[in-house]
């Protein structure tokens, strides 16, 4: 099995980097092949261009996408299962990871199909999993829980993905207190993605 993980972090020192090392470790002795798609070690530029906004905003398919998208959409033609990791930031995504959704999702591959371009596949499982430093309770009191649950599972994965799930790992303003039912949580999730599979 192919797994891709698109990560979105800037810093090794945080919690969200723990997440991945041990998402790596735990993918790594399935024997699953691995790639990981580092936005801000890659430096991944999440602005559209001009002539991006062109293409996707008049639909203009004959302009070109630019190569660092294409690597990105060729990354996901051999995924098995996508794994987004990233902090929340402002009740979202960081401003990189966003940007990722708003260029990879290019016009003609991931909406906008006609039959003359190559479309996005139907990846078979996508999994969303989010580090937040409010307790999940508090997250689903306010509503925000929900709200980001929306749009990246019904807006960004939507139809794209065949079984897709959300993983808040919130309260993390008091690590002691959730890590061991955070990389329970974790394991969990990846039984999931095992049974998707049988």
């Amino acid at each position: 099995m192919n797994i891709l993980i698109i990560y979105s972090h800037p810093s090794k020192k945080s919690y969200t980097f723990q997440i991945l090392e041990r998402l790596k470790t735990i993918i790594l002795k399935q024997n699953w092949n691995l790639e990981i798609s580092d936005l801000y070690a890659s430096n991944f530029q999440s602005d559209l261009s001009e002539e991006e906004y062109e293409r996707e905003g008049f639909a203009k398919l004959q302009l070109p996408i630019p190569a660092d998208v294409l690597s990105e959409q060729e990354k996901i033609e051999k995924a098995d299962c996508i794994i987004f990791l990233y902090p929340v930031w402002w009740s979202d995504c960081p401003a990189k990871l966003k940007g990722w959704f708003d260029r990879v999702y290019s016009v003609g591959y991931a909406y906008g199909q006609t039959d003359q371009y190559p479309n996005m596949k139907t990846i078979p499982c996508g999994i969303v999993i989010c580090t937040a430093g409010h307790p999940n309770d508090f997250l689903v009191e306010i509503g925000i829980a929900q709200s980001m649950e929306n749009v990246m599972l019904e807006d960004r994965l939507g139809k794209r993905f065949e079984n897709k799930e959300m993983l808040i790992l919130g309260g993390t303003l008091e690590l002691e207190n959730v890590m061991t039912d955070h990389f329970s949580k974790i394991e969990e999730i990846m039984t999931n993605i095992k049974n998707y599979f049988a």
